[in-house]
């Protein structure tokens, strides 16, 4: 099978086109064509090694995966060859998606939601499985409450304002003015420019000063340390980004505040409550762009770019027909070493 191999820690263009042997399912596994994946900010962490600790080389990197099953293990009773699922592979453990077929435990995967498409579905996986752990197992966050969360037009950031609103929150959430409409669109209440405003008087001033119930850190750095600022009493921060620095935590002291620190977890159940959302109509993802397997590099210079203008997600089409069409929109100034 064709595979986008790893073979040294670095740029976008450390990837390479390998034929690697296909996969076989062993007890409790299943073998899944992969039709689409995504890529996220902690693909292209692992690729410039900042994990290098965790990721032997060469290797197939990749964690999102919506496909076909196209064979069973020994004793599968759960899923047939011919079903649709979708799934996130175990994170440092064994390959990832970037590749024709991928092999899964039974447990983690879900039967892909029929209203989404593979390129759609591909791009929820992870981040809904986040956002889900984050606000649901984590937060806590309750109907009636209110939160911040930072990045509301970011891959995880636009479905967790999705997940919020289905809970019944009250949604703020900082984004450039040109996805204010976005951001509306999807559920935000109160939508903050962070480049003319600052976040904290705005919180403080649509609350009264009473603040938000939670604050979900989707950037960290200078926003993880400020965040508390606009925690009410007994508020929550939850942070998806690893910690750089020491931080200083006399604000969150002085409002009770609990802390939160969330790499996602991979399970069917996160998975099936995400399906039961999107069939309601209540959580859509958005793909804001699309490249072919080949193009992965490009796609990953461009997640890399600051301000690089993409909404949601960047989608991968493994198969062919899922269509790349929405790349040419998106061009940029690497070139790809990885060629069909």
């Amino acid at each position: 099978m064709k595979a986008i191999t790893l073979k040294s820690f670095g740029g976008p263009e450390s990837f390479e086109l390998s034929e690697v042997p296909k996969p076989v399912p062993q007890a409790g596994q299943v073998l899944v064509r992969v039709h689409a994946t995504s890529v996220n900010p902690l693909d292209y962490q692992v690729r410039r090694g900042d994990y290098r600790d965790y990721v032997p080389l060469p290797a197939i990197t990749g964690h999102d995966v919506s496909g076909v099953v196209e064979a069973v293990g020994p004793g599968g009773k759960v899923f047939a060859p011919g079903d649709e699922v979708w799934y996130t592979p175990q994170i440092f453990d064994g390959p990832g998606s970037y590749a024709e077929y991928h092999v899964a435990d039974e447990n983690i995967i879900g039967r892909k939601p029929k209203s989404l498409s593979h390129l759609e579905a591909a791009s929820l996986s992870l981040v809904g499985g986040t956002a889900w752990e984050a606000l649901v197992s984590r937060a806590a966050l309750r109907v009636g409450e209110s939160i911040l969360i930072h990045g509301g037009a970011g891959g995880v950031g636009h479905v967790a304002i999705q997940v919020a609103k289905a809970i019944g929150a009250k949604v703020f959430t900082t984004v450039r003015q040109d996805n204010f409409d976005f951001a509306r669109s999807i559920g935000a209440d109160v939508v903050i420019d962070y480049r003319k405003e600052d976040y904290i008087d705005a919180i403080m001033r649509e609350t009264d000063g009473r603040g938000v119930d939670v604050v979900f850190d989707t950037l960290g750095g200078d926003t993880l340390t400020h965040s508390p600022k606009v925690l009410a009493q007994l508020g929550r921060v939850v942070s998806i980004v690893d910690i750089a620095l020491p931080q200083n935590l006399i604000e969150a002291w002085g409002k009770n505040a609990s802390f939160h620190f969330v790499f996602t977890r991979q399970n069917q159940g996160k998975l099936d409550e995400l399906s039961t959302l999107v069939e309601r109509g209540q959580l859509r993802p958005h793909v804001g762009a699309v490249y072919s397997l080949a193009d992965l590099s490009l796609a990953h210079a461009l997640l890399e770019t600051p301000n690089n203008g993409v909404r949601g997600k960047i989608a991968i089409a493994v198969e062919p027909s899922a269509g790349t069409a929405r790349a040419s929109e998106y061009p940029s100034k690497f070139t790809s070493k990885v060629q069909p």
